[in-house]
């Protein structure tokens, strides 16, 4: 999928975090973060999820096994203006290849951190691409239309089968966006919140991990140990591509041999090995 740049932060909203400095973009984001001293700062898609998001974060006590960047107040005590939210920087790279124990260790800590947090009403109220396949994923919608994908995806719908665990506040997007930094506990960033089981925030950085970084296929037996887990990565993998195919409607051909092969690892694990 693409997703366009955006032009820099106006000079009205920087002024109103307190940040007058030369602003320069950042690498991820989906290329519409920018950094200005010692601050972040990018556009949000909802004014309303923003400054929840903001609210939460704001109130997660400190760790030893994660950090979150501080939400940055404007000066009338916002912290959405224009469109734009802002964040301290914290220090940190994406090491998702060969950390995948950090970063799931990680990601732990900061969900036990969100379980006393309600189920916020905003969760039923998205429509953008990711929430439509996080649905489908768990059978609250039907699998979408796509010119090549359906196979592969009905698939994976006879693969994710029941879950027990319960539903709680997590990121659904972990996999790049946890960063480490040498003597500090990592950062937890671009907080993507879904109402799931923790594991399944866990298998899909197992799915990212295999489809996208030439992790081992251990990799899920170490994360997703039991059928259960299986029925997790299915849900993962059903995600990630119902999220391309609700996109473009066509998923690329290197794209589904990707996901062909990691639903056949699937397959193999839960003795249905076609």
């Amino acid at each position: 999928m693409t997703l366009g740049t955006v032009a820099e932060p106006p000079a009205g909203v920087l002024a109103a975090f307190g940040l007058t400095v030369p602003v320069r973009p950042l690498a991820g984001g989906r290329g519409r973060s920018f950094r200005a001293g010692d601050a972040v700062v990018k556009p949000v898609d909802s004014a309303k999820e923003a400054d929840w998001s903001a609210r939460v974060l704001a109130g997660l006590p400190p760790s030893v096994g994660f950090r979150v960047p501080r939400p940055l107040r404007s000066r009338d005590g916002a912290y959405v203006v224009e469109g734009w939210s802002a964040s301290e920087f914290l220090e940190g790279r994406e090491g998702s290849a060969g950390k995948w124990g950090s970063l799931v260790a990680a990601g732990r800590a900061f969900h036990r951190a969100l379980q006393h947090i309600p189920r916020p009403p905003l969760i039923d109220r998205r429509d953008d691409p990711w929430a439509a396949a996080d649905r489908v994923a768990w059978g609250e919608a039907p699998l979408p239309r796509s010119a090549n994908a359906d196979e592969l995806l009905g698939r994976l719908g006879g693969l994710a089968g029941p879950v027990a665990a319960p539903s709680q506040l997590i990121h659904g997007d972990l996999t790049g966006n946890v960063l480490f930094h040498p003597g500090q506990p990592p950062v937890v960033i671009d907080f993507s919140p879904y109402w799931r089981p923790v594991a399944y925030a866990e298998a899909v950085v197992v799915a990212d991990g295999l489809l996208y970084h030439q992790a081992e296929p251990e990799l899920i037996e170490t994360v997703l140990p039991g059928r259960e887990g299986l029925h997790l990565l299915a849900r993962a993998l059903i995600f990630r591509l119902a999220t391309a195919a609700i996109w473009e409607g066509h998923v690329p051909g290197e794209e589904l041999t990707r996901f062909a092969g990691v639903t056949h690892l699937v397959e193999e694990r839960g003795g249905l090995s076609r």
